[in-house]
């Protein structure tokens, strides 16, 4: 609908602009009046013909939602309705895009519709967690408590994801670094030197030799090399959407010795804080253990997950089929089998997060140190070895001209 820019005076007599959503502007004048403010003038907004363009809007991040979240959790719990908060938070929302959503989930919610279901319309945004939490809230007339519970967590998981992708982006970098050099080195400096040698005459060293093979087997294939490797990325990316392929490289992911302790602990942190929150928020356990399932973001762990709910509902404990999972430790599976028994499994849930998340604090800062100087050692080795090789010859030739 087309959105109308106003000018009024209310009924008290004080001046009041704003924009509002009608059908058309006899539509727009009604609404106002109803709202006893006597129309002085009103508009339709100008319209960005690149609005409806998705590519040329901001994207919604996982800040917006968080922001969104605690807002509405704060005007509810301030008694402002629903439907108010909704329209509220909709007008001062600078992004189209989700300023969009926004006003279609009030739009729903005025209709009839029941917050989560409104919400479940635009999974893009508000995940099958977000849904459960909301819906749980509604249910028990928590809805506030629920929100800025579902906030505290998505920051918290929002911090989680940048500090694993922080520890994995450093040596990608540096790799990507070292290989751009080696290539410059190998396909513009070695050629000179390859052309200084040729009028020389005399025989190469073996490592010489070797890196200048090396020097024109890059600049014949270079392209096949970065159109293979582009060919390769892209085969595990499509292997990995798969069930059997992600099921296989995410176990290996596990088992790497070096990042595998790091992803382990991301995945016990995360499974234990989406399922501590679902069930302190009153979803009930075969739900949340779904919900946690699908956003293990680990094959592995996932499977875990759903052993556990079968345990369950086969009126088993929780603290076997992780056990046989192989990726939690003893002491998180001991931790939830007193959780289970003395009926505090949220808290106790909870708990094992915090735990886990200052070891994953641990286990970047150790990542980070103990690569840097493994990426020192490679880069300078291989260069080192490169300008070895290049001068073994200049340093024969001066032999044999001082002998």
């Amino acid at each position: 609908m087309p959105v109308y820019v106003w000018k009024g005076i209310d009924s008290g007599g004080k001046k009041q602009r704003g924009e509002l959503e009608a059908k058309d502007e006899t539509a727009a004048q009604a609404i106002l009046r109803r709202q006893r403010i006597r129309v002085v003038s009103i508009k339709k907004k100008w319209k960005d013909p690149l609005e409806d363009i998705a590519f040329f809007q901001p994207k919604v991040k996982t800040k917006d939602i968080v922001v969104f979240t605690r807002q509405l959790s704060t005007m509810i719990d301030a008694g402002l309705p629903l439907i108010q908060g909704l329209d509220a938070l909709s007008g001062q929302q600078e992004k189209i895009s989700f300023k969009k959503v926004l006003t279609e989930i009030k739009q729903d919610v005025e209709s009839g519709s029941t917050f989560a279901d409104a919400l479940k319309k635009h999974p893009k945004l508000f995940d099958r967690l977000y849904c459960n939490m909301v819906q749980a809230g509604e249910l028990g007339g928590i809805l506030d408590d629920v929100m800025a519970r579902l906030a505290a967590y998505m920051e918290k998981a929002e911090g989680l994801k940048r500090k694993v992708k922080g520890a994995m982006m450093y040596p990608a970098i540096v790799l990507a670094i070292a290989g751009i050099v080696l290539a410059i080195i190998l396909i513009f400096v070695i050629p000179v030197f390859q052309k200084m040698f040729a009028e020389s005459g005399s025989e190469l060293p073996a490592p010489t030799q070797m890196v200048i093979d090396l020097s024109e087997f890059m600049k014949a294939y270079i392209l096949h090399i970065i159109g293979g490797l582009g060919g390769t990325f892209t085969l595990l990316k499509k292997l990995h959407q798969t069930d059997w392929g992600a099921r296989i490289m995410d176990r290996w992911f596990l088992k790497l010795p070096i990042f595998g302790p790091l992803l382990k602990k991301v995945a016990v942190a995360k499974f234990t804080r989406t399922l501590g929150t679902l069930l302190h928020s009153g979803v009930p356990i075969i739900d949340a253990l779904n919900v946690a399932a699908g956003t293990a973001g680990n094959k592995v762990v996932e499977e875990a997950i759903y052993n556990v709910r079968a345990s369950i509902s086969e009126g088993k404990t929780i603290a076997q089929p992780l056990l046989d999972s192989g990726v939690f430790p003893n002491m998180v599976i001991q931790m939830i089998s007193v959780g289970e028994t003395t009926g505090a499994l949220d808290e106790m849930l909870n708990k094992i997060a915090d735990f886990y998340d200052d070891e994953v604090d641990a286990a970047v800062e150790a990542l980070t140190s103990a690569i840097e100087p493994i990426m020192i050692v490679f880069l300078g080795g291989t260069i080192g070895s490169i300008i070895i090789a290049m001068y073994l010859p200049i340093f024969k030739m001066a032999s044999a001209i001082g002998g």
